[in-house]
């Protein structure tokens, strides 16, 4: 089924392209479109990955400079059953996170600095598990590579006002044809987003709360980040808005209710769906889901509190199932996100 819905995109970003050339040059504009856009399906399929990663300036991190961000990661992939991800961050007061990759073999995850400053551990457990689902589920094949072409058919919208409607390039519809164009090109993102199931997102939210061990870790999250979006401005998904969908809240400013437009369903809704999840019975009945965590007071308006607040470490009896443990402390004394006690600081500064 992620075969046909990856074709189907495919095809259809194809023909966008196509159309689009064919007003901006008629035949001639259709053919050289064509051979662009296939060009884009193959370049994008290996390569759309890197493309949205340097989009939003993400840096590859390890347990060397973010030990707890990354033990988060390797700990849920493990109890997914997947491969270990490359894991980036990006630094941005932001808070959010996305997934990206060809396949499972091939996946990055990466959160910004302002989710992890914002967030609790469990909290970050619950987004880093969603990003997992995607790949679980390979959605993040058909959301990068949508992002990339949809891109590619805004840039190639705006070669309309500089090389469309005149007298040679066979287009029958003349200078109408290019105001066509240079109309479709900005709504190219908006069919992207229509082109791509909302659904995926609360398919993504229940296998995610599954994976991490508590929906209401998630439904936390999702909270927070969806009132800190709307006070912070995301400048680079600004500038590329077709890489809005990949992100777990919609990153742009101006973000409207659940419609026919939205690239996400609407927060509310998603958490009111996790909540009824926590509320299922599992194993036939016999055992509920685990309570949710206490939030620590007022994070968001503590600029000193640490990501992950005071909490014990997992019980030693702990079952399988249950949601990852808290790393040990590194031997050598480190402050919040790869800043070590001599002020040296991680990569993403």
């Amino acid at each position: 089924m992620n075969t046909i819905r990856t074709a189907m995109l495919l095809a259809f970003m194809t023909a966008l392209f196509m159309g689009v050339g064919y007003l901006i040059g008629g035949s001639g504009g259709m053919m050289i479109a064509f051979l662009f856009a296939a060009g884009m399906n193959l370049f994008s399929y290996w390569n759309s990955d890197k493309m949205v990663l340097k989009m939003h300036h993400a840096v590859e991190v390890d347990e060397r400079n973010a030990p707890e961000y990354y033990a988060i990661v390797r700990d849920l992939a493990a109890r997914a059953d997947l491969p270990m991800p490359r894991v980036y961050l990006i630094k941005n007061d932001q808070p959010n996170a996305f997934a990206t990759g060809r396949n499972p073999q091939n996946a990055a995850v990466a959160a910004t600095t302002g989710l992890l400053d914002r967030l609790s551990y469990e909290e970050v457990a619950g987004v880093m598990a969603h990003e997992l689902a995607h790949v679980q589920n390979r959605d993040t094949l058909t959301m990068t590579i949508t992002a990339t072409l949809a891109g590619a058919i805004s840039m190639l919208g705006n070669f309309a006002f500089f090389f469309g409607g005149n007298r040679d390039n066979n287009n029958p519809l003349g200078f109408i044809g290019v105001l066509v164009a240079m109309i479709v090109a900005p709504l190219a993102a908006m069919m992207v987003q229509m082109a791509i199931s909302r659904t995926r997102e609360y398919s993504a939210d229940r296998r995610g709360a599954e994976i991490c061990g508590n929906p209401l870790w998630l439904a936390s999250a999702l909270d927070k980040i969806a009132r800190r979006t709307k006070q912070v401005v995301n400048q680079d998904a600004e500038r590329n808005p077709a890489t809005a969908h990949m992100f777990i809240i919609n990153p742009l400013s101006g973000e409207r209710m659940d419609n026919l437009f939205s690239t996400h369903p609407d927060t509310d809704n998603r958490i009111a769906a996790l909540y009824a999840m926590a509320e299922e019975p599992r194993g036939g009945g016999r055992q509920a889901w685990p309570s949710a965590p206490q939030r620590d007071p007022a994070p968001e308006e503590d600029a000193n509190h640490g990501p992950w607040g005071a909490r014990p470490g997992a019980r030693p009896d702990a079952r399988p199932d249950e949601p990852p443990q808290r790393p040990k402390p590194a031997p050598k004394p480190q402050q919040k996100w790869g800043r070590d006690a001599d002020g040296s600081k991680g990569p993403w500064s």
